[in-house]
């Protein structure tokens, strides 16, 4: 069974990456080169990608726009045959408030469809060399956010969460870094705790943090890093410093799997 129907009358909701523009799917890249209309995130999705994969398309900036304008293009577009592409920054799913557009789209019963990206969690992941998730230390990642003109349901509070002790991916917190560590200071973090914020993830002036939970909030505020940044925080930072607890079991010589049959040498 195909993943989709692809034709005129299908707004294709895609992932643009993190912001390099070699970061985006094969499928994106695609369905760019071939939209009549574009409408992508201007505050955070680099124009030059627009430029690179639709040259001759017609190009909307949505940072000006509201839900009901930016529906009332890309039904436009469907109405007139044209194919039509919301181009969303990192992955559409997260925090990319596609649901109220798909919503719109279908009330008004127009088709559509997603196409994943690369989020920036995983962007930052690459640029500090650090898997999130290491035996022994987290087999738990956790995207969340500080409240702020967004509400967040009080059972999601930051220091609930930190009771936890997982990896944290912390997206659209930056600005207020200091209540972030104070409330991840009442979970099962300490001052100690490594963190690092990642700054524009990919892009050409991409900027890097790293120091601890006593420390992080100064520093990023010495680099002057106030938004369009993501706080990773938690024990497996420590891995490229002091060595990793424990080794998967995927690779080892001595365990067995449908595919191996583990034999120790």
């Amino acid at each position: 069974m195909s993943f989709e129907v692809e034709n005129t009358g299908t707004v294709h909701f895609v992932g643009a990456g993190p912001g390099d523009a070699e970061l985006i799917t094969v499928k994106g890249a695609r369905l760019l080169r071939e939209a009549d209309v574009v409408v992508y995130a201007g505050s955070l999705v680099d124009r030059e990608l627009v430029r690179t994969y639709a040259p001759d398309a017609e190009v909307w900036d949505s940072a000006a726009m509201n839900l009901e304008e930016t529906t009332r293009v890309l039904a436009q577009a469907v109405a007139d045959g044209k194919r039509a592409v919301r181009l969303h920054t990192g992955d559409p799913s997260i925090y990319g408030a596609i649901q109220e557009q798909m919503a719109e789209l279908d009330r008004l019963g127009i088709g559509y469809a997603v196409v994943p990206g690369v989020t920036s969690a995983f962007a930052a992941a690459a640029i500090l060399k650090q898997e999130l998730t290491l035996p022994e230390v987290s087999q738990t990642v956790i995207i969340t956010r500080l409240a702020g003109r967004t509400p967040v349901p009080e059972r999601e509070s930051l220091a609930k969460i930190a009771q936890i002790g997982a990896t944290l991916v912390i997206y659209l917190s930056v600005s207020m870094i200091e209540r972030v560590v104070e409330e991840l200071l009442q979970g099962a973090y300490t001052p100690e705790t490594p963190a690092a914020v990642v700054a524009k993830a990919s892009w050409p002036d991409e900027q890097v943090v790293e120091g601890t939970l006593a420390d992080i909030a100064a520093k990023v505020k010495e680099a002057g890093i106030g938004k369009q940044a993501l706080i990773l925080v938690g024990d497996v930072l420590r891995a490229r410093r002091e060595g990793m607890k424990a080794r998967s079991l995927l690779y080892d010589k001595g365990f067995s799997h449908e595919f191996r049959t583990g034999i120790v040498t």
